[in-house]
């Protein structure tokens, strides 16, 4: 995996991801989704949310493109703890929370929090994968301006949700983008 931009652009990190349970976003669909999102966010001071964290590649992104607050929530042990080394090898564990935890419950005790970017990137075999757009919006976890973009394949559609706006796709990976 690699950085597309800022700071640590071209950094390549390698996660020791055998029987893990992610899949990382593939670098060529990583560059098209950041390249809507440069022109619609401004990564110095978003709020972003960052659900199935994963190998941490997005918060990363963020960072590198000068984010200071970024949110990463898996609840896979040795996805937390690589996440948490990479930050303290980089340096950038100040501009990092990170939580071990599972995704509903996270979201159920955090529901008073506004963020101002929300992704998430869960595994495409998730049984409640659908359902996770209507609980980003039931618990109002967007500011008025915010953007959530969920990552998932060709199974699922969400055009008829109210607040869907666009979706991209990449090969067999769809950014569905809501607001």
């Amino acid at each position: 995996m690699r950085i597309i931009s800022g700071k640590f652009k071209g950094h390549r990190f390698h996660p020791p991801a055998n029987k893990w349970p992610t899949r990382p976003t593939t670098d060529i669909s990583k560059e098209g989704l950041f390249n809507i999102l440069q022109n619609q966010i401004d990564f110095e001071s978003v709020t972003m949310l960052d659900l199935f964290g994963g190998t941490g590649n997005h918060c990363f992104e963020f960072i590198s493109r000068g984010c200071r607050n970024a949110i990463y929530v898996d609840k896979h042990k040795p996805a937390v703890e690589f996440v948490r080394k990479q930050a303290a090898l980089w340096h950038v564990s100040e501009f990092i929370q990170i939580v071990q935890d599972d995704i509903r419950r996270f979201l159920e005790r955090n529901k008073e929090e506004k963020y101002d970017y929300i992704f998430a990137g869960p595994p495409y075999g998730l049984k409640w994968l659908d359902e996770i757009p209507n609980l980003i919006f039931d618990y109002n976890l967007l500011k008025s301006n915010g953007l959530f973009v969920l990552e998932h394949n060709p199974n699922h559609d969400f055009e008829s949700h109210p607040h869907f706006v666009q979706y991209r796709k990449y090969g067999q990976t769809r950014f569905s983008f809501f607001k």
